[in-house]
């Protein structure tokens, strides 16, 4: 008789178990392991990277997130990935002019931006429009002419795959996911993102040494001749701010005026980056250069200074109505010089490939 009242306190104990509820729908029988905590490694030089207390980095979470990034499921009809537009091979960018969308005929209105070193920025979009990793990644699955599919269904979607439901409990602990965490997972992959194995790192290493030529591209680009380092100084190669460097006489993008609403701010876009300029092709915001013979062409011999609202650093002095007048040896010396800057350990890394394939 005793054995049979401590049985029955025992099953009552165990089934009393099962249905302890914890935080966002788990029970003790479900419970699983914390995710696991990572920290980027920084490189020589950059600095502590921006971190969201609010999505700080696991590995379940960069795990997810990565697959996420290639994954079209976040589109409609499961035509497009992230990684449509984001290609590796080309530095995370895409080599058409502007990219299409999911929906038939979309098409957008902007290159895609190159996704280098990200960790380090506040601002994202060539308008600068969002203002963190997260945020960034909310417009693009939902837009029209990008991957058009209403949040709502991406989530479905999601919910109904026979992976995802437990990936994201693994990286948030949640049963019951929403889109803030698909871009939570996202933003952690692309903050891994991180290219500073070029040549010229290795030359600031002492681990390679420059030729004559790229050793003059770099005089030049550091010099007011060139006049290249006002803009694109630090070891990113982006001042991070937001200018009008001389393309269009005319507006015909508002850029970051269309954003803040301030006329000041008019036809000015990102500076981005110069590391891996040489997988990035086509260039500036409307992708209107292919080579960069021709983005060093303009700076010597075609900004336009009558363009609204334009950088005064493009007005200055050494500028005889908008030229350099760099000479043929000086422009293949400064893209000598660019092309130390491509890292193809970055753009070959199976951290960051498509787990598809």
């Amino acid at each position: 008789m005793k054995w049979s009242w401590i049985l029955i306190i025992f099953f009552a104990s165990v089934g009393c178990q099962r249905d302890v509820e914890f935080p966002e729908g788990k029970t003790v029988k479900d419970e699983i392991p914390d995710p696991t905590p990572h920290e980027l490694r920084i490189p020589q030089g950059f600095g502590d990277y921006y971190r969201n207390p609010d999505n700080p980095l696991t590995l379940e979470g960069i795990s997810l997130g990565k697959k996420l990034f290639h994954d079209p499921i976040l589109s409609d009809g499961n035509r497009q990935s992230c990684a449509s537009c984001h290609n590796q091979s080309k530095g995370f960018s895409d080599p058409r002019r502007v990219s299409p969308g999911a929906a038939p005929g979309a098409i957008g209105k902007r290159n895609a931006m190159a996704l280098i070193n990200l960790a380090w920025r506040r601002e994202f979009f060539w308008d600068g429009r969002s203002f963190s990793l997260e945020h960034q990644a909310l417009d693009p699955v939902s837009n029209p002419i990008e991957m058009n599919l209403p949040w709502p269904q991406a989530i479905q979607k999601l919910k109904a795959h026979e992976e995802y439901p437990l990936l994201f409990e693994r990286a948030f602990g949640v049963q019951d996911f929403d889109s803030t965490h698909v871009v939570k997972a996202i933003a952690q992959f692309e903050k891994t993102l991180i290219s500073a194995d070029s040549k010229y790192d290795k030359y600031l290493r002492g681990e390679a040494t420059l030729t004559d030529q790229e050793r003059l591209g770099l005089d030049l680009f550091n010099s007011e001749r060139a006049d290249c380092f006002h803009c694109h100084n630090g070891v990113t190669f982006t001042d991070n701010s937001f200018r009008n460097n001389g393309l269009q006489s005319t507006v015909r993008d508002s850029g970051l005026g269309g954003v803040n609403g301030n006329p000041r701010d008019v036809a000015k876009f990102k500076v981005v980056t110069l590391r891996n300029i040489g997988f990035t092709a086509p260039y500036m915001h409307d992708g209107r250069f292919q080579t960069l013979e021709q983005v060093i062409n303009f700076y010597s011999d075609s900004v336009n200074q009558q363009s609204p609202n334009i950088d005064p650093v493009m007005l200055k002095s050494n500028r005889e109505n908008g030229s350099l007048n760099l000479t043929d040896e000086e422009k293949e010396a400064l893209i000598a010089f660019l092309n130390t800057l491509n890292d193809s350990s970055f753009v070959e890394d199976e951290k960051f490939s498509n787990p598809f394939e």
